[in-house]
Parts: structure tokens; C-alpha cells; sequence
């Protein structure tokens, strides 16, 4: 007799429809989970772990180093802030250094609130006007809103792994603009040329892996009209713009 071989059966497609779920499905199976967020859009889980996240590391900060070490720092890294320093008289220094860390929390921890909103909110109108308008796509906003806020999970883990960092390094040595080092810019010495620290930072793990996630996004929203490789083209387009930015800044301000 012959007999047939029974197939074996398919293994369950994890669900991918809700919030939570997502988080881990960005990670693990990207195309079909921002397949489920162009289906059906969510953005908000993400976008408030931002807050949650980044005050945490903000308290740890303050905690661990003291924002008078970070604004010494900021200040070493600024030839126009320390000439400005260097023209108060000895005695108020010091005083016009901690009057700026008095100050720094109450501007801190509110942008960490309005950052990922407001960040979220540019970020999806350059890709959705980008896309729609080069590829004539035709993604919502809410859509393009979902997919921007998931691809930004692997900033998320960047914040999380860097609270530990902070609390077993010494204060002295913690560079709050890289701290985990995940980047070239971490090799550069504290006297070198901002605008090749800005540049060289900006060749980050975590950065080159959040473009990866956003092409894959954009091109699970619509596969007709995009490819994987032109949804990396137009992402690296723009990033690049952003890079040649943030180092004209850095440059200028320097």
C-alpha cells in the first residue's frame, strides 16, 4: 500500500494586531508586522514608551552625573559657550554654571514629554511627502504615523541599555551624547573638531538599523508600487540630508 505523507502543519503567524505585540514583531518579523500597522495603523504604545524611556534616563542622568558636570561639558565642547564663560569675572563663573544646571531640569524633562510627539509628527511628514510624492504613493498619514514610530524601537533599546551604563561608569567619563559608544564618534578625543563628532556619531548601530526598519515599513505599505531598495534610497536620501545638517550646525556653532 502506499501511503501518503501527511504535511506537516503551518506553524501559527503570530499575531501582529496589537500595540504590544508589535513591539516585539518589529524586532523579530519586520515585513509582516508593518504589513499589520499599514492594515491597520497604531502609533501611540511606541511614541509614549519614548516619554516613559527617555525620563527615566534623563532622572538617572541627573542622579548619576549631576547636570552641572553636563553643562562643564557641554561648555568644554563649545568654543563660543566658553568664551562667553571666560568673559564673566572669576568670581561668578561658577555661579553662572550652576545657575544653568538649576535651570537645565525644567527644560529637559518637559522636552522628553513633547520630543517623540513632536519628532513622531516631522519625521512622518517628510517620509509620507517624500514617498507620496516621488513614488505617488498613496499612504495616509496615519499609516506612515505607525510605521515612522515602530521603526524608531531600536532607539528605545539604545535608551534602555543606556541606563545601566550610567549607573556603572564613572560620572566623570560618561559622555550623555553616546553613551553606550555604539558608534565611530565614541573613538574621537574630548578636544576633537565637534563637526567630526557630529558626523562620525551619526554611523550609528542603532541609527543604520532604524533605516533599515523604516524601509521595510515603507515598502510592506505598499509593495506595488516599492521595492525594499527604493524605500532605502529615498530613507538614505534623506538621512543624509539630515547628517549634512547636523554637521553644518555643529561646523557653525563650534
Amino acid at each position: 500500500m502506499v501511503t501518503t505523507a501527511t504535511p506537516a502543519p503551518e506553524a501559527p503567524v503570530p499575531d501582529s494586531s496589537n500595540s504590544f505585540s508589535r513591539i516585539f514583531g518589529v524586532l523579530f518579523s519586520p515585513k509582516a508586522t508593518f504589513a499589520s500597522i499599514a492594515a491597520r495603523p497604531t502609533w501611540i504604545l511606541p511614541v509614549l514608551l519614548g516619554c516613559i524611556i527617555g525620563l527615566s534616563v534623563s532622572f538617572t542622568i541627573s542622579k548619576e552625573v549631576g547636570w552641572q558636570t553636563v553643562v562643564e561639558k557641554r561648555i568644554a565642547q563649545s568654543a563660543s559657550a566658553q568664551k562667553r564663560i571666560e568673559q564673566l569675572p572669576a568670581d561668578q563663573r561658577n555661579n553662572a554654571i550652576a545657575q544653568q544646571a538649576k535651570f537645565t531640569p525644567y527644560f529637559v524633562y518637559p522636552l522628553n514629554v513633547i520630543a517623540p510627539f513632536l519628532g513622531a509628527t516631522i519625521l512622518t511628514l517628510i517620509f509620507w511627502g517624500a514617498f507620496n510624492g516621488i513614488y505617488g504613493t498613496k499612504l495616509t498619514f496615519s499609516t506612515a504615523l505607525g510605521i515612522v514610530s515602530y521603526a524608531w524601537i531600536p532607539q528605545l533599546i539604545y535608551y534602555i541599555l543606556s541606563i545601566p551604563i550610567l549607573f556603572l561608569k564613572d560620572p566623570a567619563t560618561v559622555d550623555i551624547d553616546n553613551i553606550l559608544a555604539s558608534n565611530p564618534g565614541a573613538l574621537l578625543s574630548d578636544d576633537a573638531a565637534r563637526w567630526l563628532v557630529a558626523l562620525l556619531s551619526s554611523l550609528d548601530i542603532f541609527t543604520i538599523w532604524t533605516l533599515i526598519l523604516l524601509a521595510i515599513g515603507f515598502s510592506a505599505a505598499d509593495m506595488r508600487k516599492l521595492s525594499f531598495g527604493k524605500a532605502f534610497t529615498v530613507v538614505l536620501l534623506l538621512w543624509l540630508f539630515g547628517v549634512a545638517c547636523k554637521v553644518g550646525v555643529a561646523f557653525a556653532f563650534s
